[in-house]
């Protein structure tokens, strides 16, 4: 039996042949429509946008033939082009071939195909190269220039941004080839046991939750992907709003979320990361004399990760090159407040402790 088509532009209707039995979801559609790749099926498959017979299904769903695949809307991307801003932006080192940027938290590194018009508009840190370098690699495709790996919005620190098509390829090799020594600085909620470690699980993408990432116990299969997480100690903190472990991390893989979902299976997620179960706002009640006092709260706003160090050789010199960005003033000023809200608790249980010592004599 043959596949066909049929509908209206605003909705495609396959029905799976015989000799489709088997495959996997997005491989078939991938096969049926033309000039649309399997990742852009992928994407569709996640948005709800393809569907089963009237039911939503996962991209890896194996099929049986003789089900009829609906696609709503045009599955071609629509053209975007990415205009150039006038973003300030921090510049660690730049020469022909690449760049090293400090990138901000809140700032998108580019806009997505399925994003909002006004997503779209601008504000990213694509938008921001384009007007300092005007011309970067054009490997990533019109949305990502320059683009080799990302940073979530969220997460402040440095990237390295490819300038030719060249240096671009040779990046994205030393990423895969694991050649790349990236190291970021995380609190996280609750006191780490372990003074050093590693987390070896590999991450997919929820199923029930799209926007979220998920371990998996085990080899990885089933879309999940290996990551390696290291981790270390390297201060603790005792406050009034709860415990809570500086580390400073070394990540041998860079999957989507990947520091973020490995401490949230440790049960420590980092602080501000409310997707993956920290609190939204900390909450302490001081006690003086057995007397309650009044609440307080203390709320960041993002979440403290910083890529704070970024190490490699590089792909056209040859030549070791290393780069450090301290804490940006958001986090430092998290931590001191943590810091001095703990040293005003000791010094109020201390002399609580002395009175009661000079209350017994």
């Amino acid at each position: 039996m043959d596949s066909f088509v049929s509908g209206a532009a605003e909705e495609k209707r396959l029905v799976v042949p015989v000799e489709s039995a088997g495959w996997r979801l997005d491989q078939f559609v991938a096969s049926e429509l033309l000039e649309v790749s399997r990742t852009r099926v992928q994407e569709l498959v996640e948005a709800g946008r393809i569907t089963v017979d009237g039911h939503s299904a996962r991209a890896s769903l194996k099929l049986r033939g003789g089900e009829q695949v609906s696609i709503a809307g045009e599955p071609r991307r629509a053209e975007v082009t990415t205009r150039a801003e006038a973003i300030p932006l921090e510049i660690v080192y730049q020469d022909k071939w690449l760049a090293v940027v400090n990138k901000p938290a809140g700032m998108m590194v580019h806009a997505g195909a399925g994003a909002s018009d006004e997503a779209r508009g601008g504000g990213t840190l694509v938008n921001a190269l384009l007007h300092l370098f005007g011309q970067l690699s054009t490997v990533g495709g019109a949305l990502r220039p320059g683009i080799v790996h990302r940073l979530d919005k969220e997460t402040s620190g440095l990237m390295v941004i490819a300038r030719t098509d060249e240096a671009h390829e040779a990046l994205a090799a030393k990423f895969a080839a694991r050649e790349m020594t990236k190291t970021y600085i995380a609190l996280v909620e609750g006191a780490v046991e372990q003074d050093a470690g590693t987390v070896e699980l590999a991450i997919r993408r929820d199923a029930v939750k799209r926007t979220r990432m998920s371990v998996v116990s085990g080899p990885a299969s089933d879309g999940a992907r290996a990551a390696v997480t290291h981790y270390r100690v390297t201060e603790r903190i005792d406050s009034p709003f709860g415990r809570f472990t500086m580390l400073r991390l070394r990540i041998e893989t860079g999957r989507t979320h990947q520091i973020r979902v490995h401490m949230a299976s440790l049960r420590h997620p980092v602080v501000g990361d409310t997707l993956y179960g920290a609190a939204g706002t900390l909450q302490a009640q001081r006690r003086v004399g057995g007397v309650k006092g009044k609440r307080e709260t203390l709320r960041l706003g993002r979440n403290f990760l910083h890529a704070a160090e970024l190490e490699f050789d590089h792909p056209m010199t040859g030549e070791h090159v290393a780069f450090r960005v301290s804490l940006p003033a958001d986090l430092l000023t998290f931590r001191d407040q943590l810091l001095r809200e703990s040293e005003a608790t000791t010094e109020v249980a201390v002399s609580q402790t002395s009175m009661s010592r000079r209350i017994s004599r």
